[in-house]
């Protein structure tokens, strides 16, 4: 009946803030380039309304968990994280994403790839994008990961099961440095802007951050302001050019759209002020910052959980600029970021010895939800060789 199109088992999951497509390591083909053109294949890709496929046209709609049984002793299941590209037919691997990190554990605990333990289920889930492990504790009842619970995150409606996040000696994800550049602080000069200074940090992602005042914003704007306005948008991408440039990530800063999309995140910061910050009022006692990050070259809805850890590790360490704006975070342990959505609230232990940092903790919580169990059909001719 399907001679023309291969079924594929999938899932699609709500986690945290974004939604993916979650697919079992072994249903794929073993050749990389194959699979990345099934999954092109299956998100509807390169097509910015994403019609033929099941992406949403939107950078946080559009991602992919690929999952199996562990490789490590460890470890549970190994996760590569894909950001598809809407556009181009590119996925980018170079970095994780936190968000769909919260819906591993609960799919590793229904797929039947661990053993289940109530009332709560340690996932070990190794990242092979970071190379790092991320510990995901998740409610269980009957068996199968529990969706119903009281736990609410910001940019989600209702409430859900308390999924709680640690991110495992996080620092270096990418570049193996918490301060890639070895500086709290770095200039960088695009167009419009002799010399701005930013904080380049890697921990989860590495990120570049910038101060919402010396753009010439105020950083309460929200994303339909931000993404209404090409020379801003343009300016955030040309100083994320920059950084990846200087870390590492492309050898010339025009190649960073095309060859590392999303890493690293480009963030602005601002001090916590009492003004309408997003859907509500928030008190600046409430909040140890404000900050937006950009998600695909456009305004993240809410914020990125691998950015939030980032953040949180760029506020513990002096003479940053997320430390600055900060003011010196009032509880060391738990950075509250207020963002477009609402708040984000990371528990952070970061240790230092001279130059050298260590992320002892990085954890939050988060919810989940499996929204989709089926199959997606996939054109037989993206599954061969060329």
């Amino acid at each position: 009946m399907y001679s023309e199109q291969a079924m594929i088992r999938c899932a699609i999951y709500r986690g945290g803030t974004s939604k993916g497509i979650y697919l079992l390591e072994h249903d794929l083909p073993k050749d990389h380039q194959v699979r990345d053109r099934a999954i092109l294949a299956i998100y509807g890709s390169p097509d910015p309304r994403q019609i033929n496929g099941l992406g949403g046209a939107d950078s946080l709609t559009s991602k992919v968990a690929i999952i199996g049984p562990s490789r490590r002793p460890d470890a549970d299941v190994d996760y590569t994280f894909g950001q598809v590209s809407i556009t181009s037919p590119f996925i980018d691997y170079s970095g994780n994403c936190g968000n769909i990190s919260s819906g591993v554990g609960p799919f590793a605990i229904d797929e039947g790839l661990i053993k289940v333990v109530e009332p709560i289920t340690q996932v070990r889930i190794f990242n092979t994008n970071t190379q790092k492990i991320i510990v995901a504790e998740v409610p269980v009842v009957g068996g199968r990961a529990a969706v119903e619970g009281d736990c609410t995150i910001a940019g989600v409606p209702g409430s859900g099961a308390r999924i709680m996040l640690n991110f495992l000696d996080s620092g270096g994800a990418v570049t193996g440095k918490v301060l890639p550049t070895g500086n709290v602080r770095d200039g960088i000069s695009v167009a419009g802007y002799e010399s701005l200074i930013v904080s380049i940090v890697d921990a989860a992602i590495p990120c570049v951050f910038v101060k919402a005042g010396d753009l010439g914003i105020k950083g309460t704007v929200l994303p339909a302001k931000i993404n209404a306005d090409p020379a801003l948008l343009r300016t955030l991408e040309d100083i994320r050019g920059a950084a990846a440039e200087m870390i590492g990530l492309v050898k010339d800063r025009r190649e960073a759209t095309e060859r590392s999309p999303a890493v690293p995140k480009m963030i602005f910061v601002s001090g916590a002020a009492n003004c309408r910050n997003c859907e509500e009022n928030l008190r600046d006692r409430e909040i140890s910052l404000i900050a937006r990050a950009m998600s695909m070259q456009k305004a993240h809805k809410a914020y990125p959980v691998t950015g939030s850890i980032c953040t949180a590790v760029a506020a513990s360490i002096a003479g940053t600029i997320v430390n600055e704006v900060s003011g010196g975070p009032k509880d060391a342990n738990r950075i509250c970021i207020g963002h477009p959505a609402g708040t984000i609230t990371v528990e952070i232990i970061v240790e230092h010895a001279g130059d050298e940092y260590q992320v002892k903790r990085a954890a939050l919580e988060r919810t989940a939800r499996r929204i989709l169990t089926g199959y997606v059909h996939v054109p037989v001719r993206y599954l061969f060789e060329k």
